[in-house]
């Protein structure tokens, strides 16, 4: 907590300095206030004009134009040094330069697009996430995070070629430290093991030299985005992906991080319920391009990645559609949110869901509530336990008009729910790291993985109704909030795209 406490006072202060810096020119100019002020005021109108005319969600862009609005110099100045980094920043450009050239590893099977061609929610993220629908996979689901955990060390053990590890958070304790072990003892028999972790993920857990302690022991480091007093908070867009490649042979990803508390080790919100899924097969591949091409952008090891590819093509297992999609801040597709739409909007029976935070924009909310008007039985499980109050008092904030809408919503009463799912009709889902919020949908780098007419979906459904009885079902008395907590909870959706 020290490190973290240290390095977090070290990023204020260079927030701090940017903003006197541009405090001190303003008071430069103050003698020509009047028209520095109207300056700012034509400029920021513009810029809103900007903001109004290329806006994909109002929602999301709804408290800048309010800041713009009321504050012109200071919104302008907020516009400059907390969202105008995809421009400026050299590890964007180069994460958007990778992606452009891992394109050319990521080559949809003609055969396979034969067959899905009149399926328009396999079509969409074929088209437009740019990663291959695969068929020929062997996919497991896990409940909790320590079932997952369990079988990851497992395949680790086996590792003959490579190790590719991804997480928005390690931590040192029981998992991390098992899993080190292990990666340790690979390296030294020449095996190509690498971890990328978040920076800010990791900003509590790990101290900053920490790359540098694993590549003494063999293992090949990234620290994502590192923060640092110059750049500050504008480094917004954060690796919030889990993604465990082995061999090219076996993935693993789903909601769990490295770290006890996601294997019911010392959580302090109650049981911790979370999940993973395990992937066998064609899929890997799509898993294996993402973490090399967020790899490469900061590293340039890998010149053809088609070496750390797996030939399957001698195996024959499950015929459904199995597709790893990446989510990125980059592109103009919100690839995750319209994943959910599609699933959503496309039900003819249920959509049941899992998500950690419920904070969520009109298109989400009309959605839901119009699939309930065609019949459709939709329900939500939310956490019953929160791990940041303020967010979950937002959360609360649209629980009321879902409920309203005919929308169920259950709260996990043993504790904490950190699973990312949506299952719909006992024949599609989609498992990942994506949350429904604005920083997962809009902001940070993300991964799921969608399912069509796979045999595991059944225990994805079994593990939501389960899951629900175990939950309270929120009435519409609960739902409505008094005066003071719907003033509050106002106030903090209209800064919710910020936080």
């Amino acid at each position: 907590m020290k490190m973290a406490i240290r390095r977090g006072i070290v990023v204020i202060v260079g927030i701090f300095l940017q903003l006197t810096l541009s405090l001190s020119i303003y008071l430069f100019f103050i003698e020509h206030v009047a028209l520095i002020n109207t300056f700012f005021t034509i400029f920021s109108f513009l810029v809103m004009l900007g903001l109004i005319k290329n806006s994909k969600n109002y929602s999301y862009s709804l408290p800048l134009i309010i800041i713009l609005i009321l504050f012109p110099i200071m919104g302008i100045l907020f516009i400059i040094f907390f969202y105008n980094n995809k421009s400026r920043s050299r590890t964007l450009k180069s994460i958007k330069q990778s992606e452009n050239d891992s394109k050319k590893y990521l080559i949809q099977d003609k055969e396979i697009r034969e067959e899905f061609k009149d399926n328009g929610k396999l079509r969409y993220i074929s088209d437009f996430s740019g990663y291959p629908v695969t068929k020929n996979n062997d996919v497991n689901y896990y409940k909790v995070g320590e079932e997952a955990f369990d079988v990851m060390l497992e395949e680790l053990k086996k590792a003959e070629k490579f190790i590719f590890c991804e997480y928005f958070i390690v931590a040192n304790g029981k998992m991390w430290s098992s899993i080190l072990e292990i990666l340790k003892e690979k390296a030294s028999k020449g095996v190509d093991v690498r971890v990328m972790y978040d920076d800010m993920g990791c900003i509590s857990t790990l101290n900053k030299s920490y790359p540098q302690e694993l590549e003494k022991m063999g293992i090949k480091c990234i620290s994502f985005n590192r923060l640092n007093p110059i750049a500050g908070v504008i480094m917004n867009n954060r690796d919030h992906r889990k993604i465990l490649v082995i061999d090219g042979k076996v993935a693993f990803s789903g909601g769990i991080n490295i770290a006890d508390e996601y294997i019911n080790l010392n959580s302090k919100y109650g049981h911790w319920k979370d999940n993973g899924i395990r992937i066998s097969g064609d899929a890997v591949w799509n898993y294996t391009v993402m973490f090399l091409t967020m790899w490469n952008s900061i590293r340039k090891d890998d010149k053809d990645f088609r070496k750390f590819k797996y030939d399957f093509s001698n195996k024959n297992i499950d015929t459904g559609f199995v597709v790893p999609y990446g989510e990125t801040p980059l592109d103009e597709e919100i690839t995750g949110e319209d994943v959910y739409l599609n699933i959503i909007n496309q039900a003819n029976k249920y959509v049941y869901i899992f998500t950690p935070y419920l904070i969520i924009d009109t298109d989400m909310i009309n959605a839901l509530n119009l699939a309930v008007k065609r019949g459709v039985d939709v329900r939500i499980v939310i956490p019953g336990i929160p791990d940041k109050k303020v967010v979950y008092t937002l959360s609360e904030s649209y629980v009321e008009p879902l409920i309203k809408g005919g929308v169920r919503i259950y709260k996990y009463t043993p504790g904490f729910v950190h699973s990312k799912v949506f299952i719909s009709d006992d024949n599609i889902a989609t498992v990942g790291t994506i949350n429904m919020d604005y920083r997962s949908l809009y902001l940070h780098f993300e991964c799921g993985c969608y399912f069509e007419n796979v045999d595991v979906i059944k225990d994805i459904k079994d593990d939501l109704v389960e899951t629900m009885e175990k939950s309270h079902e929120i009435t519409k008395e609960e739902a409505s909030p008094k005066l003071i907590k719907s003033i509050w909870q106002a106030l903090l959706r209209l800064v919710a795209p910020l936080m």
